[in-house]
């Protein structure tokens, strides 16, 4: 009997820890580094699983996944990557949109004057433009087609300097590698950028929606079913959604 006892406590302990070391690996994009640091550590806090975040342009990750690499969930930058994803039958759920971005203009340039109509990009201070690269990075995309709706592409094309990511974008931008960008409102409300330079947001009437979606691979559901549930449907909480709003997103 006692032995019977031992055995079904033990199994009872075992069935009460959190898994091993690293529970899931979540592949994001890298405009939601700074708030998905925040949901982590909120996620961490309240399960005890342990999460490792791989950020990237959604494109990249996009590729990854599709060559197999082992990410239990994907935070995209927009739907189209996801459900491509899900066309290909790689994932467990359908995408479900856990955010809208915002795109913004910065300078961290002394003397630029800033304003929703970009005009400033005419500036012949203005050597040098920053944005993401439009076939990997869905922010990347949105600003191409907003300065095609403006009348400025054409203007301004060969001053443009493509980060493979938004994390390379901002990080142009706020070296003054380049004197303006484009990158994701969420990397200019970090507190680690905050006072750093000006912003304006861009009307998101002049490019189509920044719908971000997450979806769980179907590695995930095969391989951590429970934790991968658990993370993407915290992304959903209403602790989260504080977390997402308090970073530019809607």
């Amino acid at each position: 009997m006692r032995i019977w006892l031992l055995a079904i406590f033990v199994i009872i302990q075992l069935w009460s820890q959190p898994l091993d070391a690293q529970d899931l690996a979540v592949a994001a994009a890298a405009n939601v580094r700074f708030a998905l640091e925040d949901i982590e550590k909120a996620f961490e806090a309240k399960t005890k699983l342990k999460v490792e975040i791989n950020y990237s342009s959604s494109g990249k990750l996009s590729t990854q996944i599709t060559q197999g690499a082992p990410f239990d969930v994907f935070v995209s930058a927009d739907e189209e990557y996801p459900q491509g994803l899900q066309k290909a039958g790689m994932t467990a759920n359908a995408p479900k949109v856990y955010a809208q971005g915002t795109l913004v203009l910065w300078s961290t340039q002394p003397g630029l004057i800033l304003k929703p109509d970009g005009k400033i990009l005419l500036d012949a201070r203005v050597k040098k433009i920053a944005v993401a690269n439009a076939r990997t990075a869905p922010y990347g995309r949105a600003a191409v087609e907003w300065l095609k709706k403006k009348g400025l592409y054409t203007k301004v094309e060969n001053r443009l300097v493509y980060g493979e990511s938004i994390a390379q974008t901002t990080q142009y931008i706020l070296a003054g590698a380049c004197e303006v960008g484009l990158t994701a409102k969420s990397m200019v409300m970090a507190e680690e950028m905050r006072g750093k330079g000006k912003w304006v947001d861009i009307d998101p009437k002049h490019h189509e929606p920044i719908r971000q979606a997450a979806v769980i691979t179907s590695y995930g559901q095969k391989q951590h079913p429970e934790a991968s549930r658990k993370f993407f449907d915290f992304l959903f909480s209403a602790e989260a959604k504080k977390i997402w709003k308090k970073y530019g997103y809607y």
